[in-house]
């Protein structure tokens, strides 16, 4: 089977700033209650996506362009690049911001602690 993406325009992704575009490449029902997201985030300058906590699930972001300031668990600010890898443990919290002026893109994968299914 092949099908497209399905892309979204999500203002406030997460309480973030400004209008995240998610572009879907697997959705929910395709990943058999293992995990609820895997998507291509596409933020503008100036937008965000905001603080936010992962209860029973992770999500390591993939960046693939741009510059971003990626805000851990523990509120500490690192400058992520093309090839880094933001790992978010179960029950952390975090935050991406775009305070650069060109457009950043990653990828993000949301998926379920050991044992658990949704």
């Amino acid at each position: 089977m092949v099908r497209k993406e399905r892309v979204e325009l999500i203002p406030g992704l997460a309480g973030g700033k400004g209008t995240a575009e998610v572009h879907y490449v697997v959705e929910a029902d395709e990943l058999n209650g293992h995990g609820r997201m895997y998507a291509k985030v596409v933020l503008p300058p100036g937008a965000s996506v905001g603080w936010h906590q992962h209860v029973k699930d992770t999500e390591p972001y993939y960046i693939l362009k741009g510059e971003a300031d990626f805000i851990d668990n523990d509120k500490s600010v690192t400058k992520v690049h093309p090839g880094d890898v933001c790992i978010i443990e179960v029950g952390q919290w975090h935050s991406i911001e775009n305070n650069s002026n060109d457009t950043v893109e990653f990828m993000a994968l949301i998926y379920n602690e050991k044992g658990y299914l949704c």
